[in-house]
């Protein structure tokens, strides 16, 4: 462990497939700081995760010398906080209060409108419903598209929303890459991350699956489409169907 911290992650039992795991994940990969990763049982939470998130139940949950830590976001921004000691990688949040805050506010765009549109594109059979969340989903991917823009606005280029480096946003939308490829096959609809609609977003998105230390972590997508056809639709009710 990092300078004699303790870091367990409480996970999920399929490696990858979770994005807000992945999150938890990426930051603590970014930050370089070593953890104990314990997956979740499918079917059975442990005493622990109940005990470490009574509230809600769900993974992941950062456990710190002891104390708790729940909800992606908010695990991001405390291993930043916490222990972003010299040593401990780059800062993942902006020092700048006004960009800090405007990457924060689209994470959260991110976590609560985009990827809910987006999963909910294989939550219904009606023609209609799956129309009106693709478009919610190709809007939200072109308002990052224009963030996107506005952090490379001068002489040169920045790779990620970050500037030159993986930062908040980069981490709260780059979990969601595998999610956006897989929908989009499963849905038949190619890519919805796509060049011609989203030129600056696709082109990042490229750089930050070839990243370190974050292209290690990110699942292959056929092995996320077999989890949500074999997992996920039974819960959702849906039949798979060939497009």
């Amino acid at each position: 462990m990092a300078g004699g911290e303790e870091l367990k992650l409480l996970g999920w039992w399929a490696p990858g497939v979770s994005p807000y795991v992945l999150r938890a994940q990426m930051a603590l990969a970014v930050k370089g700081l070593r953890y104990e990763y314990l997956p979740e049982d499918r079917w059975c939470k442990s005493d622990l995760l109940i005990a470490s998130n009574p509230v809600y139940k769900k993974v992941p949950v950062l456990i710190h010398n002891g104390k708790p830590i729940c909800e992606s976001l908010l695990i991001v921004e405390y291993l930043d906080d916490a222990l972003g000691l010299p040593g401990n990688g780059k800062p993942i949040l902006p020092a700048d209060p006004y960009s800090r805050a405007l990457a924060r506010f689209w994470a959260a765009y991110a976590n609560d409108k985009l990827f809910p549109s987006c999963a909910g594109i294989l939550k219904t059979v009606k023609q209609e419903e799956r129309a009106g969340k693709v478009e919610e989903t190709l809007s939200g991917l072109r308002h990052l598209e224009a963030i996107l823009a506005e952090c490379s606005k001068g002489e040169v280029e920045a790779p990620f929303f970050g500037g030159d480096a993986i930062g908040f946003l980069d981490i709260a939308l780059g979990c969601y890459l595998p999610w956006f490829e897989a929908v989009g096959r499963l849905a038949g609809l190619g890519p919805l991350v796509d060049p011609a609609r989203t030129p600056k977003l696709a082109a990042w998105a490229k750089r930050f699956r070839v990243a370190e230390p974050v292209k290690a972590l990110l699942p292959g997508v056929d092995e996320l489409e077999e989890y949500i056809t074999k997992v996920l639709y039974p819960k959702w009710n849906i039949a798979v169907t060939s497009n």
